[in-house]
């Protein structure tokens, strides 16, 4: 039996996206499987951080444009509406913009 070399495309959250940081216009790339946290750190801009699995809170951050996919279980359906934590969290689209 042969495999087919044809990719199969990774489901949307798990795709790349674009962090887009409102106040300083930073366009951060995030790739499958990394945080925006981390992504942030990485690119020097402090971020709170204690659980870094969605369960504490410290890190949610005001999200601007695009559509988060949350996947965290200390925030309310109300907090979603405004922030999102960046330690787990992803994009739903190719970019999502955070008030940073």
């Amino acid at each position: 039996m042969q495999i087919s070399a044809t990719a199969v495309p990774l489901p949307a959250t798990e795709q790349a996206f674009e962090l887009v940081l409102a106040r300083s216009q930073i366009r951060l790339p995030v790739a499958p499987g990394e945080s925006m946290a981390d992504v942030l750190q990485l690119a020097g801009i402090a971020i709170d951080t204690l659980c870094e699995q969605g369960v504490c809170g410290t890190c949610a951050t005001r999200w601007l444009t695009g559509t988060p996919d949350h996947r965290d279980s200390c925030l309310s359906a109300e907090e979603q509406l405004t922030h999102v934590a960046v330690c787990c969290a992803r994009s739903h689209g190719p970019s999502l913009t955070l008030d940073l």
